[in-house]
């Protein structure tokens, strides 16, 4: 449909997966990929304008996206960077499972909160049994000794989220001695693994973003952070948020599994890229 309707080449990336791999190994297909088709060689070769290439993916596949987007804005060596990048519901941070979302829909369907968090422990290499204290009301990351004041910033819903998304939900209060495990968790703090805790000199120079969120979804404020942070490093961004909307939806536009919300949200994607791309 994307390559119909707006007469582009459109590459999938078949990068590896878990459990024969785990991270950085699916980031690092995913750079090798945009790298190789980034190549003036490459574009030549399908007539592909060096202007207008955009780097796209939903869920796990908009956080390759938006990972990949970062590496090569920052990369000297790259010729064509990208012109903007669309990142559908994506996954950009393992440090706060108790985001407003992620507490508001932790059981909602499709992706619920321990299976949010399962799929981060299994991506990330760590000991799985780490899921039943993540669970723990009182268990984050986020006050561990190695999480800085600077990084824990990049990731505060209490100032990054508007008021109608905070609701009344209040920001975990740790008790001493339920420190997050932050060095049993390789790759927590790393920002090819979490785009959400880049600095703001490296979100300046990222692509122009569509990020697209769903109200009943635990990913929603991943979503909704990185569009603010984006916009106060100066990036344009657009934001369609689908308050019917859920995890998946995107994906569910044809029979027999068929949701409008999703057939809206796939054409609101469509125009944001034939409008900008």
């Amino acid at each position: 449909m994307l390559s119909d309707e707006l007469n582009t080449v459109v590459v999938s990336v078949e990068y590896r997966m878990y459990p024969e791999v785990h991270f950085p190994v699916p980031y690092l297909d995913c750079l090798a990929a945009a790298k190789h088709f980034l190549s003036p060689e490459v574009l030549a070769r399908y007539a592909i304008d060096p202007e207008r290439v955009a780097v796209a993916g939903d869920s796990a596949g908009g956080n390759m996206a938006a990972a990949v987007a970062q590496e090569i804005s920052l990369d000297d060596t790259m010729s064509v960077k990208f012109s903007v990048q669309a990142l559908v519901y994506p996954v950009l941070q393992a440090l706060d499972f108790n985001t407003p979302s992620y507490l508001q829909n932790q059981q909602i369907p499709l992706l619920y909160r321990p299976l949010m968090i399962l799929f981060w422990l299994q991506y990330l290499g760590a000991d799985l049994s780490l899921l039943s204290q993540l669970l723990a009301k009182n268990h984050t990351f986020l006050h561990h000794s190695n999480v800085t004041p600077e990084l824990r910033a990049r990731v505060d819903w209490t100032v990054l989220l508007d008021p109608k998304h905070k609701k009344n939900y209040k920001p975990l209060i740790m008790e001493k001695g339920s420190q997050g495990a932050v060095k049993e968790v390789p790759g927590l703090l790393d920002v090819r693994a979490s785009p959400l805790l880049a600095g703001p000199e490296v979100l300046a120079k990222s692509p122009r973003a569509y990020i697209l969120t769903c109200e009943n979804d635990v990913l929603r404020d991943d979503g909704l952070m990185y569009a603010r942070r984006l916009q106060d490093a100066g990036v344009t961004v657009t934001v369609d948020h689908y308050e019917d909307g859920f995890h998946g939806c995107f994906s569910l536009v044809t029979w027999p599994i068929e949701f409008d919300v999703g057939k809206r949200a796939l054409r609101g994607y469509l125009n944001w890229l034939q409008n900008n791309l």
